[in-house]
């Protein structure tokens, strides 16, 4: 299966469970982690022929996308002398898509890479759409640049040994995109265990199918794609509270997707139904939809770290029903208060 993310000035192709010979006329460096080499590098490696071929390998973990792993994988592109004509392969999660994405897109101003993502969250979200970047101590991916993969190899079969966890952490970002585009694919979450391979498939091609329309259409995140943070404003504070220790990318968003609908049902666009259907659907899938905030007025004043907000003003992306949106950005700061209540 294909599908294509068709871009203004650049387009490439995502290919699901079509992996095979890959030949390079140039140096390559695969930039992943010792969880993901230990269980398949040796698969990959059969699978590609290079002028040289460089192996990376960088710490497992959010806490690790930060300067110094980047400078670390810059380093070693220069001890290996590569050059412009040379390509990065991202063997890995979400973290190591957005970093080494982000190595390619400033080592000499630029270089091509190729996402090879390992993670059914990187499969059908991180690693589609040209988002690169890493945290500081002030937030999420505050650092980073757009700039898009040569292309995108997603096979489900490296989620066989995708610890659950992992799994249904992806899971969340799925449920993000059918709350906020496909009320089908909401349905078909519902109904489904995720546990055949036909079924996991078919939840990668479409969610990659809704990424790829949205990004096609804004490509730069200034209109529509804002709406794929869906859960994130919440989200990322929670994280950075947690020094991204405690909870993973997917179970944060859990979590802020929960908040995020509080604040939907007190501003009448979703019903208690959708409100108390949508937690049903991320309980099923063990996702987490609570957290304890210890001071609402620290946790309100981190949004306005958010890269969603300009003016000082905080852009709210919210469900207005199932399988469609609404961005606002005029909520009073005495409602948003009130929902962050809920969760103390």
């Amino acid at each position: 299966m294909q599908v294509d993310v068709d871009l203004k000035d650049f387009s490439y192709k995502v290919f699901i469970d079509e992996l095979s010979q890959l030949k390079f006329n140039q140096n390559v460096a695969i930039i992943t982690n010792q969880t993901v080499s230990g269980l398949w590098l040796k698969d990959l490696l059969s699978l590609i022929e290079a002028k040289n071929l460089n192996i990376i390998s960088i710490p497992d973990g959010e806490n690790y996308k930060n300067f110094d792993t980047l400078n670390f994988i810059l380093e070693q592109l220069f001890v290996a002398k590569f050059d412009r004509k040379s390509t990065l392969i991202a063997f890995g999660g979400g973290v190591v898509s957005d970093i080494t994405g982000f190595a390619a897109s400033i080592f000499q101003r630029g270089i091509d890479f190729i996402n090879i993502p390992t993670t059914l969250l990187s499969q059908i979200d991180a690693s589609v759409g040209g988002k690169t970047g890493i945290n500081n101590k002030f937030g999420k991916n505050l650092i980073g640049s757009f700039h898009q993969p040569k292309a995108v190899y997603c096979e489900s079969k490296f989620l066989k040994t995708l610890p659950y966890r992992e799994f249904v952490a992806g899971v969340a970002e799925g449920i993000k995109m059918a709350i906020m585009f496909d009320k089908n694919l909401f349905k078909f979450l519902e109904k489904s265990d995720l546990k055949t391979q036909n079924e996991i498939s078919k939840l990668i091609k479409k969610c990659v199918e809704i990424k790829a329309k949205v990004v096609s259409l804004d490509e730069r995140e200034s209109n529509i794609r804002v709406v794929l943070n869906y859960g994130h404003t919440f989200g990322h504070v929670i994280e950075n509270n947690t020094n991204y220790l405690k909870f993973l990318h997917g179970e944060a968003v859990s979590i802020g997707m929960n908040m995020a609908n509080h604040l939907a049902f007190r501003l009448n666009l979703i019903s208690k139904d959708e409100l108390v259907s949508i937690e049903k659907l991320l309980i099923k899938f063990n996702l987490p939809t609570r957290y304890k905030i210890k001071d609402i007025e620290k946790f309100y004043d981190k949004f306005f770290l958010d890269k969603k907000s300009s003016n000082k003003k905080i852009k709210f992306i919210l469900p207005n029903g199932i399988g469609k949106y609404i961005v606002k950005d005029d909520i009073s700061k005495d409602i948003v208060l009130e929902v962050l209540r809920e969760f103390q």
